[in-house]
């Protein structure tokens, strides 16, 4: 049975890893990366006049991050599935992912087979979802304790894991487009919710709590 033509926007800014996606799907037939994007304004600039069913977004991204661009896409063309493909483990940002649409969440040690399966599962509406993020979400419903990182906006996570491998907050401020001000507003917020005094403490609660996987 032929399988219908699906047309990828893949948005990374690392070249490297844009080419091993695609290489990893050029044997597929019905899979065809068809735009490429490093950043999320190239991203939007790119589905201006172009037809995509699945987008698959990094988190990391320079200026506005993939949640960010996740939220922009699902707006501007709810018609096209979004998939996360991370470096970052499930347990830190698949939940908020999917409460944002995302039709799923991989991390980029994947094998193709997989990230195959989920661009047609999402393409037809569907959402991936992996056995560790299952046994993930069963363990949030059956009332086991989250992290008070939880608790964070997605800016502010993204601040408190760069504070957490040692950043300044100058470096900080260049990688995200935002004032050294404002990042230091974000980590004064994260200190308070997370309940700790210093970079140190901010450190070990995000390595204790597998925030830098």
């Amino acid at each position: 049975m032929m399988l219908p033509s699906l047309d990828v926007l893949l948005v990374d800014d690392h070249a490297v890893v844009r080419s091993g996606v695609r290489l990893m799907l050029s044997d597929t037939p019905d899979i065809h990366v068809t735009g490429e994007a490093a950043s999320a304004s190239e991203a939007l600039d790119l589905i201006t006049g172009h037809h995509f069913d699945v987008a698959l977004v990094d988190i990391a991204l320079p200026g506005r991050n993939g949640l960010d661009l996740l939220q922009a896409l699902r707006r501007d063309v709810p018609g096209m599935a979004v998939l996360i493909l991370s470096t970052y483990s499930e347990e830190i940002y698949a939940i908020r992912a999917l409460r944002l649409g995302a039709a799923g969440y991989l991390t980029k040690d994947s094998p193709g087979t997989t990230l195959i399966e989920a661009i047609r599962k999402a393409a037809t509406g569907g959402k991936y979802v992996s056995s560790v993020l299952t046994e993930h979400l069963a363990s949030r419903v059956s009332g086991a304790p989250s992290g008070s990182h939880e608790t964070l906006s997605n800016r502010e996570l993204e601040v408190l894991k760069m504070i957490a491998v040692g950043k300044s907050l100058i470096e900080i401020a260049e990688r995200m487009h935002l004032s050294p001000k404002t990042v230091t507003t974000y980590r004064a917020r994260i200190l308070e919710k997370i309940g700790v005094r210093s970079n140190v403490e901010l450190a070990r609660y995000a390595s204790e709590s597998g925030l830098l996987k």
